[in-house]
């Protein structure tokens, strides 16, 4: 398992039901952006990949657990976790902690979100570009 990328997300009214709980598809964008995140932290630019070697990641699979609710204004931490590297995908392990200075840190979502390499002209499977999985390997 690779070391944790953190992002902080604040919770919007936007981001909640009529029950003032965060909409559960709403995980899937924070784990969306989080993604983005570490792969900028990698020095990934996703615009350049596309531009430059026709090549973009797409989401293949996702599971998701929901363990607790979080609501307007929590302050929650996503974590993003490289799970397996493949020859033209990666697994990750995503986890959503709401992080509050009252209470200890809660465990609000948690998934795998399996992302794979695809051609941009033919959109189907395409190897991870070298350096870009030399730099997923690096953080590894």
């Amino acid at each position: 398992m690779s070391t944790v990328f953190r992002w902080s997300v604040r919770i919007f009214y936007e981001d909640t039901d009529t029950a003032g709980i965060v909409y559960y598809a709403n995980y899937l964008k924070f784990f969306e952006r989080a993604r983005t995140e570490w792969l900028r932290a990698a020095g990934i630019n996703q615009r350049e990949l596309s531009d430059t070697l026709q090549r973009a990641f797409v989401v293949s699979h996702s599971a998701i657990d929901y363990h607790a609710p979080a609501r307007l204004d929590d302050q929650l931490e996503i974590t993003v976790m490289v799970e397996k590297l493949g020859r033209a995908s990666v697994n990750f392990r995503q986890q959503a902690w709401r992080n509050s200075q009252n209470d200890p840190p809660a465990l609000i979502c948690s998934g795998l979100v399996r992302v794979g390499c695809v051609d941009t002209t033919s959109m189907r499977p395409a190897p991870l570009p070298t350096d870009v999985a030399d730099r997923i390997r690096h953080r590894l």
